[in-house]
């Protein structure tokens, strides 16, 4: 079985086709130009399964996205202004009237929290959280052995618990947002204003490995927001794993080791015991995979 799996996010559009085992026969990107709304997502989305079936015979189509998803209906419940006009979207219906193809949706974190769990970090764990850092901060709650999206699909909203009550402005409308101190966004702000806005944080990461004074002091405190945040959660859900994911996670072992210390302090003993954390396996792909296990779950029968 081949399916066409597509991954919109804020900045790009990433998508393939894939078969059964999860193998990506093919890769691509496009730009999302986000701000043109979502009806110029649909039409992008159209172009790509055209050309899709112009190669392929395809099974089906699995589609990971930003926004609050009803992933039964595939419909965006739930979209903020980055992505103008997205909420109610029904995904799904247009696409499968395009190209007469079965076609699923799911929120983005939950599918790379999906694809961690059938192919990654997350392999055989029945109870973990995924925690993705980006622009925003983004969560998967894999409770169970399922997904948890809540009553209203959602749950998992991470980035908007309340870190400094009267703190900074949030996108959502509220102040003191999780997202708003230990995004990677937030830290390259922090950057700029700290140290000049010629250093990306490609840069920033290697000067901080060089222990440079400055940078070492905006990243142990950038560190002590993000396990701030963890804390929390940890608290709350009780997991036997964390998985780190979005493009922050490229810094691998050096992240996660000081995450790892910062958190350890702030875990009551039996939390922090048999916890592990580690960052996503798949990086970018993890939601393509995480959209095809989802496909999978609902056409199973």
């Amino acid at each position: 079985m081949l399916l066409g799996v597509i991954d919109i996010g804020g900045t790009s559009i990433k998508y393939g086709v894939l078969n059964e085992q999860g193998e990506l026969l093919s890769h691509n990107s496009t730009p999302t130009e986000a701000i043109k709304g979502g009806k110029s997502i649909v039409e992008k989305l159209f172009v790509i399964c055209e050309d899709w079936m112009k190669q392929y015979s395809l099974e089906g189509i699995a589609i990971s996205t930003a926004g609050q998803i009803d992933p039964y209906q595939g419909k965006v419940v739930f979209a903020a202004d980055t992505i103008p006009d997205y909420t109610d979207t029904p995904l799904a219906e247009l696409l499968k009237q395009h190209t007469g193809l079965p076609v699923t949706v799911e929120n983005d974190v939950n599918c790379t929290a999906l694809g961690e769990y059938w192919k990654g970090a997350a392999r055989g764990v029945n109870d973990f959280l995924c925690v993705t850092i980006g622009t925003g901060i983004g969560g998967g709650l894999f409770l169970n052995g399922e997904l948890y999206r809540g009553a209203r699909f959602a749950a998992g909203e991470i980035g908007h618990i309340s870190l400094y009550p009267d703190g900074k402005p949030c996108t959502c409308g509220h102040r003191g947002c999780y997202e708003q101190y230990a995004s990677s966004s937030a830290l390259a702000k922090l950057v700029e204003k700290e140290l000049g806005s010629n250093i990306s944080l490609i840069q920033f990461f290697d000067i901080v490995k060089q222990e440079e004074p400055q940078a070492v002091a905006i990243f142990n405190g950038w560190i002590e927001d993000v396990t701030s945040g963890l804390q929390t959660l940890v608290h709350l859900f009780n997991p036997k794993l964390v998985v780190i994911g979005g493009g922050i996670s490229a810094q691998g072992e050096f992240l996660l080791n000081a995450i790892k210390n910062s958190l350890d302090k702030k875990l009551t003993p039996n939390h922090r015991k048999g916890l592990t954390l580690k960052m996503a396996e798949h990086e970018n792909q993890a939601n393509l995979l995480g959209a095809a296990k989802h496909f999978y779950m609902l056409h199973s029968s």
